[in-house]
């Protein structure tokens, strides 16, 4: 009750945060990756909050900068009085909690996830114009894309792969995890499309040469015993060619290049 009498009023009291072409001097990320491109594009001092995932290893390309910030828990109570000019969410970050925001007169602006390679530069950008570091994202973009550039380089021969998650799921070519694994030279065995389901019979008869599944969480889970299947252990064994997806492949950031050229290196020891 006391935290809704709060809200109640700080809505009918709190001011429209920044004032109009200024950048905000007080940002608050609540998304994992928007939390990984304000770490990478703020001024020093400018960035005040990024969400508790930004410090989780298994999810995080940024894990370690994180720590040096304060973390919140994606609710619109302690967002709001961290004072913030602007709050950067992704768009299935907590709707209540920034429509919450937004009615306090918080600028609150959305991004959509990456779906694409191509999608990177757009994501960097319309950060960094956010953050009033237009500059700095278009450094961040030519470094990227000159990179991507050159991780593409022709390629001789490209493997077969697979990538298979939790349940047996797939991804195809128009995923990020798809188009991660075409930058690095592999032939994805899914083809084009988003994502589903891939029996074991299908994998196996796909015979794939290289297998890339997901990095298992700690405990136990029925969903991901199948990554231990006779059949995937058969797979890795005739092929030796197993690789774990990681962090980096997570987010549309700078950092999926981490990702293609492990992968590429990984393609090169595959005779």
């Amino acid at each position: 009750m006391l935290r809704r009498a709060l809200l109640c009023l700080a809505l009918a009291t709190a001011p429209l945060a920044g004032a109009a072409g200024e950048a905000p001097a007080r940002v608050v990320s609540m998304n994992l990756c928007t939390d990984q491109l304000a770490m990478l594009l703020a001024a020093p001092g400018q960035l005040v909050s990024v969400s508790d995932l930004a410090s989780d290893p298994h999810s995080s390309a940024m894990a370690e900068e994180a720590r040096a910030f304060p973390a919140n828990h994606g609710q619109a109570e302690e967002v709001w009085l961290l004072r913030p000019d602007l709050v950067i969410s992704g768009s299935f970050t907590a709707q209540a909690a920034v429509q919450m925001l937004q009615r306090l007169g918080t600028e609150v602006l959305t991004l959509p996830p990456a779906y694409s390679l191509d999608d990177v530069p757009d994501r960097i950008r319309t950060i960094g114009k956010a953050l009033g570091r237009e500059a700095r994202a278009e450094d961040l973009v030519t470094e990227f894309e000159t990179r991507l550039t050159a991780l593409r380089a022709e390629i001789a021969r490209h493997p077969t792969a697979a990538l298979y998650y939790a349940n047996g799921y797939t991804t195809g070519d128009n995923t990020l995890a798809g188009e991660i694994l075409l930058a690095a030279g592999f032939d994805n065995i899914a083809g084009p499309g988003g994502g589903g389901h891939l029996p074991l019979e299908a994998l196996a008869m796909a015979d794939p040469e290289a297998l890339i599944t997901a990095r298992p969480y700690p405990g136990a889970s029925r969903s991901e015993e199948i990554l231990a299947h006779p059949v995937l252990r058969q797979i890795r064994e005739a092929r030796a060619g197993h690789q774990m997806t990681g962090s980096d492949w997570i987010c549309g950031t700078p950092h999926v290049l981490r990702a293609i050229a492990d992968l590429t290196d990984f393609r090169k020891e595959i005779k």
